[in-house]
C-alpha cells in the first residue's frame, strides 16, 4: 500500500467528518492515536473535547445552544487496563463493556451499525489499542451502510499486529463533502507517523478544513512504560 501524506489527505478533503489515526512512532518506543471531530450545522458545531479520568468525551461549548445531543455528545476516548479505545460515537461504550466481559473487538461491535442518520447513515469507526509485556498491536472497524441503504449493515474490521515504526492508518467516515455525505470507501490509509507529539497535533490541526474543523485529541504511549502524553485542541476555547 503506498504511504500517503496526512497533511495533503486533510487539507484536500474538506468534510471527512470524523477521523482516526492509529500507529506507531517512528522511534518505534510510542503507541500514537489521533481524533478529530468536523461539523457542518450549529449543533454539530458546538462542541469542544475536555478530558474524562484516562479518556476524553465531548460536550457542549454553549449549553443554551445544544438541540439534540444523542449522536454528539459521548466519550470517544476511553481506557480498558492496557487497551485504548477510540471511537466516533458511544460505541465506545459498547466496546468498553464487551471487552471488560472478554468479548473480542469485533464481538463487541456486533450489537451496533451505522448511524440512524438518514439520508447519511454516518458509519461507526472505531480503533483499539493493546499494549502487553513490551508489544503493540492495534485495530480499526467501520460498520455503514450498503450504498446508503438502512437495510443492510457492512462491517469491516482492520487488525494490525506489531506495526513498523513511523506507520499508522487513517479512516475517516466521509469521501468528501456532499449531499448526503458518501460513507469511507476501502482500507484504512497507510500514513507516517512522527516522533514528535506536539508537531503531529499542530500538522493534524493546520491542515484540517478552518471552517469546519471542531476539535482535535492527540495521544502518544510508551509502549514500555505506559506513561502517556496527550494534547486537545479545540475551535471553540473558553
Amino acid at each position: 500500500m503506498k504511504m500517503l501524506s496526512i497533511a495533503e489527505e486533510l487539507k484536500n478533503n474538506s468534510y471527512p467528518g470524523r477521523g482516526i489515526i492509529i500507529g506507531r512512532s517512528a522511534d518505534g518506543t510510542k503507541a500514537v492515536t489521533a481524533y478529530f471531530i468536523m461539523g457542518r450545522s450549529e449543533n454539530s458545531r458546538n462542541r469542544v473535547f475536555v478530558e474524562d479520568g484516562n479518556g476524553i468525551r465531548t460536550q457542549a461549548f454553549d449549553p443554551s445552544k445544544l438541540t439534540d445531543p444523542s449522536l454528539i455528545i459521548y466519550a470517544p476516548v476511553r481506557v480498558l487496563g492496557n487497551k485504548t479505545i477510540v471511537t466516533n460515537g458511544d460505541q465506545t461504550d459498547t466496546i468498553y463493556e464487551g471487552m471488560d466481559k472478554q468479548l473480542t473487538f469485533e464481538q463487541t461491535l456486533r450489537c451496533r451499525e451505522f448511524e440512524p442518520d438518514a439520508p447519511n447513515y454516518t458509519p461507526r469507526i472505531s480503533g483499539i489499542m493493546h499494549i502487553e509485556d513490551g508489544g503493540y498491536n492495534y485495530a480499526m472497524s467501520i460498520l455503514k451502510s450498503n450504498g446508503g441503504s438502512p437495510d443492510s449493515c457492512l462491517r469491516f474490521t482492520f487488525a494490525y499486529e506489531s506495526p513498523a515504526p513511523g506507520e499508522g492508518h487513517f479512516i475517516h467516515t466521509y469521501m468528501h463533502d456532499a449531499n448526503p455525505l458518501p460513507s469511507f470507501e476501502g482500507e484504512p490509509k497507510l500514513i507516517s507517523i512522527p516522533d514528535d507529539m506536539e508537531a503531529f497535533a499542530e500538522l493534524l490541526w493546520e491542515n484540517l478544513n478552518p471552517e469546519n474543523k471542531v476539535s482535535l485529541f492527540v495521544r502518544y504511549i510508551d509502549i514500555a512504560t505506559r506513561e502517556t502524553r496527550s494534547k486537545i485542541m479545540n475551535k471553540n476555547q473558553s
